[in-house]
């Protein structure tokens, strides 16, 4: 008569004879002694042959048994294994996630950022698109990208704010400047500086200009950029100076081309976050793209001190609450 697989009653008849014992058997198996009992009886019955040999003490296995025990065996390794590879497909990210990124932020820090998601999230695809602020904010709203990679994170009724670093900001200078020598600066020291400055609707120039304001100081703006790059490009030729996030200018300090130079002040930070629309559920690979900014790339450490030995200059200070 054929008989029915049933892994917990193959589990079972396993246990019973690897420990030569039915109570053994049954109690690793949540059963009474007589429950299971009862059920060698049913499979002997149904296959019309004897499995285990209950005259002796212990009892013995027949042939008919260690064949039995031969198919238990391998079917519970390919129960066993089908559930490994079940969990691990379960659990493994996949998925194509779109990541709309201001300049500054996205091309100083995203292809590091790429490069461990994909090493760590193989099945998964990462596609980041550079835009200015305002086109961030709109290619969320509009679901052309699941997440949003900002300066300034504002939240709305659309749109809810993920934190995730704060990047502190220093006077940059071209190293031929009277100031790139000094170890720090006082704001009081800004007064009257040819400053380099972001373009009026840019967030990061409210920020600068609220701290210059409530710090009293007064500056001679020489010219403005809407992106970083030019600002470095303007320092490195001696036009002026500038207030940037230290990460920013990581390979010009490391070339020699730039110095940072920290200014002994508080409020000169500047917070980044993502965006992300409130309606709509982070999918898995956005929740570990999140997850692998925070967990690896928004340490203190990570912004700061290591930022500056990465790019070969001594650090000034030692964490985002100080300047």
């Amino acid at each position: 008569m054929p008989v029915r697989v049933d892994s917990d009653h193959l589990r079972l008849f396993r246990d019973i004879v690897l420990h030569r014992s039915i109570s053994k058997g049954a109690a690793l198996n949540n059963l009474s002694q007589s429950a299971a009992s009862q059920h060698l009886q049913d499979l002997e019955r149904r296959m019309e042959a004897t499995l285990l040999d209950r005259s002796t003490r212990p009892f013995t296995v027949t042939e008919m048994g260690e064949r039995y025990l031969a198919l238990c065996q391998d079917v519970l390794r390919r129960c066993d294994e089908f559930d490994s590879e079940a969990e691990r497909i379960r659990n493994e990210v996949r998925g194509h996630l779109r990541v709309a990124a201001i300049y500054s932020v996205g091309l100083s820090t995203m292809s590091e950022v790429e490069a461990v998601f994909r090493s760590r999230f193989p099945s998964a695809t990462l596609e980041v698109q550079y835009l200015r602020p305002d086109r961030v904010y709109q290619s969320v709203i509009s679901e052309v990208c699941e997440l949003g990679l900002i300066s300034y994170p504002e939240s709305s009724r659309e749109l809810k704010v993920l934190p995730w670093l704060d990047e502190v900001m220093v006077l940059g200078v071209s190293p031929r400047d009277p100031l790139a020598s000094r170890s720090s600066i006082d704001v009081k020291d800004l007064n009257g500086v040819s400053f380099i400055a972001f373009d009026s609707d840019l967030p990061i120039r409210k920020h600068i200009d609220r701290f210059l304001a409530e710090s009293h100081i007064r500056v001679r703006q020489s010219m403005s950029f809407d992106n970083i790059q030019m600002i470095k490009e303007a320092l490195v030729l001696g036009k002026g100076v500038s207030i940037l996030p230290l990460r920013m200018m990581g390979a010009e300090i490391r070339e020699g081309r730039l110095v940072g130079v920290p200014v002994n002040a508080e409020g000169l930070v500047r917070p980044v976050g993502l965006v992300h629309l409130r309606k709509r559920p982070m999918s898995k690979v956005a929740e570990h793209f999140y997850a692998l900014l925070t967990d690896e790339f928004g340490h203190e450490d990570y912004t700061l001190m290591e930022t500056s030995e990465r790019v070969g200059a001594e650090p000034r200070f030692t964490n985002a609450g100080q300047a």
